[in-house]
C-alpha cells in the first residue's frame, strides 16, 4: 500500500538579500544555523524555529523512510506567498521559489513531488506562472485561501482556477493570514481557531457564491486541514440554505450538493473527526495530509487513518495513497 502525503512544506534556503526581491525591507528568508536547526525570518523579525527537514532533501527523505511515507507533495510554506507585493515583484519572487522547489525535489524525484506557487494578486500573471511551472515539471499549484479582502469566489481567482483545470494542474488551498488575529494573540489561536475558520469560509464562500457552477468539473481542488470546520457545520449551512433566500440567492443547490467537487486532506488528528469527514465527503475525497515537518502536524503519518473505526481496507488504501495518486496523476501508484 503506497503512502502519499499531499500536505507537506518546504522553506528553501533563501538569503536576506534574495528576499528583497519581494520587498526592499526584506521579507521571508531562512537563517540556517548549520547544526540542523534554523529560523524562518520575516525581515529582521524571527518568525519560527525550524529544523533541516524543511530545507534539506537528504534529511527529508531520511525522515520519510523512518515514518513510512513513500511520496510527499512538496509545497511552499505559506509565509512565502508574497501576495502583498506588486505583480511584477510577485512574478520574480515566485520564479525564485519555484526554481528552488524544483531543485529540492530533483534530489529525490521518485519521492518528492514539486508543487509551485503563483502571484495570485494578479490573475493573468498567476495563469502565466502556472503554465510556466507546469512546463518546468511542477505537478500542482499551492495557493492561499484569500488575497487580502478577495476570497476564492473573486472573478480573477475563478479565472485562474479555470486555467488550472484547462492545463491539468491540481490546486492545493492552504489557509493563511488568519482572520481575527487581534483577538487571538496567544496560545497559537490563529492556527487552532483561525485556520479551520478560514477554510470553512473559503469552501462555503465558493459554494454560496455559485463558484462551482462557473468552474469546470475537471478542476482538481483540495482544501488542507481537513476542510476546516466545513464538515462539522455542513448541516447548519444546509439548514440556512433551505430557510433563508438570502443564503441561496446565488447557489442553485444546497451546500451538501457540492462535496463531490473538491477534496480535503486528513489532517484532523482524531479518528472520530476523520470518521465524520469521511461520512460527509466520501473515502474517495479524503487524502493523507500531515503538514510535515511542522510540530502542529500529524507526527505519525497515516495513524489516524489506520485507527479510524468503520473504514474498510479499500477505504484506507484510497486515503493513504490511492486518491493522491489520482489527484496528482502519479502513474503506477495506488
Amino acid at each position: 500500500m503506497s503512502v502519499i502525503d499531499v500536505h507537506t512544506h518546504v522553506f528553501p534556503k533563501i538569503s536576506q538579500a534574495e528576499s528583497r526581491i519581494l520587498s526592499e525591507a526584506g521579507e521571508p528568508w531562512l537563517r540556517d544555523h548549520g547544526d540542523g536547526t534554523g529560523m524562518m525570518m520575516s525581515g529582521e523579525e524571527e518568525y519560527r524555529p525550524v529544523h533541516d527537514a524543511l530545507w534539506s532533501a537528504e534529511r527529508r527523505v531520511a525522515e520519510m523512510d523512518a515514518l513510512g511515507v513513500d511520496v510527499q507533495a512538496v509545497s511552499s510554506t505559506p509565509l512565502l506567498f508574497g501576495y502583498a507585493a506588486s505583480a511584477e515583484r510577485g512574478v520574480e519572487w515566485c520564479e525564485l521559489i519555484n526554481s528552488r522547489i524544483l531543485e529540492f525535489c530533483s534530489q529525490a524525484p521518485d519521492r518528492l513531488l514539486p508543487v509551485c506557487q503563483v502571484p495570485l494578486q494578479d490573475a493573468e500573471a498567476a495563469c502565466e506562472a502556472a503554465s510556466k511551472a507546469h512546463a518546468a515539471g511542477h505537478r500542482g499549484v499551492h495557493i492561499g485561501n484569500h488575497i487580502g479582502l478577495r476570497n476564492l469566489d473573486d472573478e480573477g481567482v475563478l479565472a485562474f482556477l479555470a486555467h488550472c483545470a484547462e492545463i491539468g494542474m491540481p490546486v492545493l488551498v492552504h489557509p493563511w493570514d488568519m482572520l481575527g488575529g487581534e483577538r487571538m494573540t496567544r496560545h497559537m489561536l490563529p492556527w487552532l481557531v483561525g485556520m479551520p475558520a478560514e477554510t470553512q469560509l473559503s469552501i462555503l464562500g465558493m459554494i454560496l457564491a455559485g463558484a462551482f457552477e462557473r468552474l469546470p468539473k475537471s478542476l482538481k481542488l483540495c482544501f488542507c486541514h481537513g476542510g476546516g470546520s466545513f464538515a462539522f457545520l455542513l448541516g447548519r449551512a444546509d439548514n440556512a440554505w433551505h430557510n433563508r433566500d438570502i443564503v441561496r440567492a446565488d447557489s442553485p443547490h444546497p451546500p451538501s450538493s457540492y462535496v463531490r467537487r473538491f477534496y480535503v486532506d486528513s489532517a484532523v488528528f482524531d479518528p472520530k473527526a476523520l470518521r465524520l469527514l469521511v461520512d460527509v465527503m466520501g473515502a474517495d475525497r479524503v487524502m493523507l495530509g500531515t503538514d510535515f515537518p511542522f510540530p502542529l502536524g500529524e507526527m505519525e503519518p497515516g495513524s489516524v487513518v489506520r485507527e479510524c473505526a468503520g473504514l474498510t481496507e479499500a477505504d484506507r488504501k484510497l486515503m493513504l495513497g490511492g486518491n493522491a495518486a489520482e489527484f496528482f496523476a502519479i502513474r503506477g501508484e495506488s
